[in-house]
This record gives structure tokens, C-alpha cells and sequence, in this order.
């Protein structure tokens, strides 16, 4: 079976076609990062008129690229979370192909996408899924969260920030910094050369007690640093020093989690698992607590058809349909909020 996948939740238009094995054929992306710069992040209005210039074209070239739309048996698209006018767009192309074509048409949670898209196989690389259940830390600009994940349509959430996500955070870090947009690569780039014993800023909500996150008072800590010290000429120590903090909370409760399920698999998701820093974290812990690390292609990181399309193909075996002319909202699986069997 292959699966159309559509995307167009927030600034990335994309299209791309799997099969229920998660083998991508085709994976096509259409970046909006030259037409947000300007303003240091997303805005709406201009994402939304983006996405209708790009749709077309990104689904034509994805379908050229996989056999043409013959070879489609249906169709799978992002319906939330995200901009609404941004989601209205792949939402509407999705289901005119699959009225047109009279072929299965399925919605996606965005996250849901995300959990899954260490399941991609793409060309010239060679990974090794994660067995079920297993335990995920989804990291991006706007969600970071704990999953456990027992089989697609189970998953529970066993931790969330309270405030903002960890990509946000990255992204007014550089922001202050005057850094560009977007932020999170450069401080990214910047951290590995800096001293993060450098700068004294606090560790955001560490306590074991509960698997939530908060990393506003982390960036209200670099905004006073910055207020009372300047914007320092080389940033690296504090890009750096506030990098090793949202890192370390983040695997500690990650690895927490894992221990405390008795799971001994940790998969990273969303675009955040691209940062080398967070990759390194992960890893040196995991090995230390003998926990199996999953970690997507930086691909399949960030957001992308290819994950909807597979997570779209999971419900497609699953005997799951949208009603195209209702659209594709009622049937998307929930993510539910669980506790853990207890917290030390």
C-alpha cells in the first residue's frame, strides 16, 4: 500500500509518498524560512498564503517522484494540531484528491507523526525500529512532552510543559541574541565551542517529582543576563550554558520515565532531536542506565509528509477511514494525559 501524505501545519508545505512498511518513496519539502525571517518567527497570515502557493507543486513533484497518482491506493493528512489556516490548506487539497481519485482518506495528529517517524526507511540508510511499548520525548517549537507509547492508538502523556516548548525557547533565546531566525541551529552551532559552566543560570523545574517542564524562567534568566550584562560578542558560553540546561532536564525525565515504566526504549521526536547536543545528552545517559536510544534521520526530525503519510498508513491498516465530505477531523486518535505508577 502507498500512502499520499500531506503537510501543512505550521510554515513547511510538504507532500510525500510511504508505504505501510515505511518505506519512503518520495518526500518533498517547501520551506517558508526566507518569507518568516524578517519578523524572528512564524506569522500566521503568511504562512497560510504560502501554503496555497506551494501545495500544488509540492504534491505534483512528490507524486512525479513516486510513479504518478496511479500508483496512490489513498491519502493521509495533517488535521492538528497547527495553524488553522496553514492545516485548512493540505486539509482541503488532501481531500479534493481523495474525492476526485475516490481513494481512503485518513487524518493525522501532527504529533502522533512525529512518534512514529523513527518507523521511516530512507533510501541509503540502515536503522532498526524500536520494539512496543517504548517511551518518547517529542521536542519542537511548539510541544514538548513524555509520551508512552503503547501501540498507535495508545499512547498516554506522562509529562508536558507548562509554559513554553523547548523549541520556543531556543528560538527567543537567539532571538535576544540577535542571532536570526531560526534560532535553534545557531545556538545549536554556537553551544558546542562555548563553556556552559561559564554562564550561572538556573536548571528549569529539574525535580523528579513530576515529569513536567517549564522553560520560561529559564529565558526570563538569559533576557536579565542580557539586560544587565549587554549582548556579549561572542554568545557561545551562553548559548552553551543555556543549552546544557534544557538538555539535562530534558533526558533526565526522559531517562526518568523509562525506569520508573520499567521500558527500556527511548525514541526522540520532532525538530529539537536534530540538536546535536540533546542527541549527545541522550545517548551518554542511555548507555549509562542500559536504555535503548532511538533517534529518527534529521529528516524525519523535523516537520515532514513522510511521518503523516506512515502514521496515516497505520490507521489505514487498522481499518480506520475519514468521511471526506465531513473532513478529516472525528477519528484522529487522542492523546491522552497518564500519571506514572509513582514519581520518587
Amino acid at each position: 500500500m502507498r500512502v499520499l501524505g500531506i503537510e501543512s501545519s505550521c510554515d513547511e508545505t510538504a507532500a510525500a509518498v510511504v508505504t505501510e512498511r515505511g518505506e519512503v518513496i518520495s518526500d518533498v519539502v517547501a520551506s517558508q524560512i526566507a518569507v518568516h525571517a524578517p519578523y524572528g518567527g512564524v506569522v500566521p497570515e503568511l504562512a497560510s498564503r504560502a501554503h496555497v502557493q506551494n501545495v500544488v507543486p509540492v504534491i505534483e513533484q512528490a507524486l512525479a517522484q513516486a510513479g504518478g497518482i496511479e500508483s496512490i491506493d489513498a491519502v493521509a493528512v495533517t488535521n492538528g494540531p497547527g495553524l488553522i489556516g496553514a492545516l485548512l490548506v493540505g486539509l482541503s487539497a488532501a481531500k479534493s484528491i481523495a474525492w476526485a481519485r475516490d481513494l481512503p482518506l485518513v487524518g493525522v495528529n501532527h504529533l502522533i507523526g512525529h512518534l512514529f517517524a523513527v518507523y521511516l526507511r530512507r533510501e541509503g540508510e540502515s536503522t532498526t525500529p524500536p520494539e512496543l511499548p517504548y517511551v518518547a520525548l517529542l521536542v519542537s517549537g511548539g510541544h514538548t512532552a513524555i509520551y508512552e507509547v503503547t501501540a498507535p492508538g495508545q499512547i498516554r502523556i506522562l509529562g508536558q510543559t507548562r509554559d513554553d516548548a523547548a523549541g520556543e525557547a531556543f528560538d527567543k533565546v537567539a532571538k535576544l541574541l540577535g542571532l536570526g531566525y531560526p534560532g535553534g541551529p545557531i545556538v545549536d552551532r554556537l553551544a558546542a565551542s562555548g563553556d556552559p559552566n561559564a554562564v550561572d543560570l538556573p536548571s528549569p523545574m529539574a525535580s523528579k517529582r513530576t515529569l513536567d517542564f517549564s522553560f520560561s524562567g529559564l529565558k526570563t534568566a538569559v533576557a536579565r543576563h542580557v539586560k544587565v550584562n549587554g549582548v556579549p560578542e561572542d554568545p557561545s558560553d551562553l548559548c552553551a550554558a543555556f543549552q546544557r540546561r534544557v538538555v539535562r532536564v530534558l533526558v533526565k525525565k526522559s531517562v526518568h520515565a523509562c525506569e520508573e515504566l520499567k521500558i527500556p526504549r527511548l525514541v526522540l521526536g520532532g525538530g529539537v532531536a536534530a540538536n546535536r547536543g540533546l542527541r549527545a545528552r541522550a545517548k551518554l545517559i542511555c548507555e549509562k542506565r542500559g536504555i535503548d536510544l532511538f533517534v529518527p534521520s534529521l529528516a524525519s526530525c523535523t516537520d515532514n509528509a513522510a511521518m503523516i503519510a506512515y502514521a496515516g498508513a497505520l490507521r489505514l491498516s487498522a481499518g480506520e477511514r475519514d468521511d471526506v465530505a465531513l473532513g478529516a477531523y472525528s477519528r484522529s486518535p487522542d492523546l491522552r494525559r497518564g500519571k506514572l505508577p509513582k514519581v520518587r
